[in-house]
């Protein structure tokens, strides 16, 4: 099964209030899992890693032979794909647990798109700051982060 999913992290202010959104579709579009969480106060960047690994987490989950991985974060994109090096030591352990869910991946495709075509998951990560901010939602830890602190801030 293909699968196709869209990530994204969203913060106001950077560092500020943090959400991740996901979606993840079958071959025909129609939605699977989608990703709605409250991650606490983070840079954008430290965001757009935890939607990463968080949505592509739960599309593994669904054993797809292929994923059509999709993002608008470009500088994620060129770190993930080994463009741009990650200098930031704060992005490190972030970009590392990325690396070793791609390495498990049977077949992946990583590309860059507009933020348009993202919006579902900017939806997503947005609807989840203001679950919290209206105390709907707690903080959402990441499984395999909770010892990591040096991403709490990549400034």
């Amino acid at each position: 099964m293909k699968v196709i999913s869209f990530s994204d992290g969203a913060a106001r202010g950077n560092p500020g209030h943090a959400g991740i959104g996901g979606i993840v579709l079958d071959r025909d579009l129609n939605t699977l899992v989608t990703v709605s969480e409250y991650v606490g106060e983070r840079t954008n960047n430290v965001s757009e890693y935890l939607a990463f690994i968080v949505t592509l987490e739960r599309a593994m989950e669904l054993n797809p032979s292929h994923l059509d991985l999709r993002l608008d974060s470009e500088l994620l994109v060129r770190q993930l794909k080994g463009v741009y090096k990650v200098k930031n030591q704060g992005l490190a352990p972030l970009y590392k647990r990325s690396i070793e869910l791609l390495s498990k991946c049977n077949e992946y495709e990583l590309s860059h798109v507009p933020r348009e075509d993202n919006r579902e998951a900017d939806q997503l990560a947005n609807e989840a700051i203001d679950g919290f901010l209206e105390g709907e939602l707690s903080i959402y830890t990441v499984a395999g982060m909770e010892e990591q602190t040096s991403f709490f801030n990549d400034k």
